[in-house]
């Protein structure tokens, strides 16, 4: 008896993303009545001094922000320039969130955000940014400018505690990233889905371990890509124009990936994969045949394929695809999905 739960689908099942705008916020009205050093527009819990509340207010404008602030929350209003003075008192500024808001690039006066040496999170999301407005802060850990209008990006350098980029739903191209993360040593996480990329971006660092690109117009891989890449778990090129011509022999048989998502594309065969590799999704392409050996070489007590987890609906394959000797090579699979 196959040992494998085959799940037969009527209609392909859209696969679910994280969020990325998300952030640890606790609203001001848990934390206690405001404190005297606050801006009047906002509010500064007594409960968390350091902290100051202005989101959801429908500003126009930064308040001037009071020394001692450490946190810093303008998200959901309606402010469309920040003028030089508003962070004078605050170089040493831990958090900014901005999100939600309609400010553009020339509208962000110089000594405000380029002043801010002490910047550990950065979030910018779903603004008008034509170029980022990025602080000098060696200590920046996460930046966040999705949603915006970025065509082009600058090369970040010394910015050694960066370990999350999201760049996800603007304009940038292959060209207009090509080596702006190479610098980052301790970079983990990239996502650059939904632009215009036409190849993944180049000189990632060899520290990535979580690599988004969906939504772009990708038609192949680099030879070797991956192996540029040791720490690299998971990878999503889903909804691009990938094809088998595309992708050189072996270019994600590499054994550290865990999560493989190609879907939304036009290939025509099962690439080549590892055998540690642990989820796979194929669904929407046009494969045509189930190739085990893109599973396993060969089969046998120590040889065989780690996956877990198979998506090949919306193909023109089906569960009696499968050769018989698939139970051996995908024995830990608990799940593959067909139409």
């Amino acid at each position: 008896m196959f040992p494998l739960r085959v799940v037969l689908l009527a209609a392909l099942v859209s696969l679910t993303l994280g969020q990325y705008d998300d952030y640890d916020y606790q609203p001001a009205s848990q934390l206690g009545p405001s404190g005297p050093n606050c801006a009047q527009e906002c509010d500064c819990p007594i409960n968390f001094p350091s902290a100051m509340y202005c989101d959801g207010r429908k500003l126009k404008f930064v308040p001037v922000v009071p020394t001692g602030i450490k946190y810093l929350y303008l998200q959901n209003n309606q402010i469309e320039e920040i003028k030089a003075g508003v962070f004078d008192n605050v170089t040493d500024l831990r958090w900014l969130v901005l999100d939600h808001n309609m400010i553009t690039t020339d509208k962000v006066a110089k000594g405000t955000i380029d002043k801010l040496v002490g910047l550990e999170k950065l979030f910018f999301s779903h603004n008008q940014l034509s170029e980022p407005v990025l602080p000098p802060s060696r200590v920046l850990e996460e930046l966040k400018m999705i949603s915006n209008q970025l065509s082009k990006f600058p090369a970040l350098t010394d910015r050694e505690n960066l370990t999350a980029v999201h760049l996800q739903d603007n304009k940038l191209t292959s060209e207009s990233i090509a080596g702006a993360f190479k610098s980052l040593k301790k970079l983990l996480l990239l996502d650059v889905s939904r632009n215009k990329l036409k190849k993944l971006p180049a000189g990632p660092p060899s520290s990535l371990e979580v690599l988004y690109a969906d939504h772009n117009d990708i038609d192949s891989i680099a030879a070797g890509y991956l192996n540029k890449l040791p720490s690299l778990k998971y990878l999503r090129v889903s909804n691009n124009k990938l094809v088998n011509s595309g992708i050189p022999a072996g270019v994600f048989n590499v054994s550290t990936l865990l999560e493989l998502d190609l879907s939304f594309n036009k290939l025509q065969k099962i690439p080549e994969v590892n055998e540690m590799l642990e989820q796979l999704y194929l669904q929407a392409n046009q494969i045509n045949k189930f190739d085990l050996e893109s599973f396993c070489k060969f089969s046998g007590p120590l040889n065989y394929s780690r996956l877990k987890h198979l998506r090949l609906d919306g193909n023109n394959v089906t569960h009696t695809s499968m050769p018989d000797d698939a139970a051996n090579c995908l024995r830990q699979a608990s799940e593959i999905v067909f139409q």
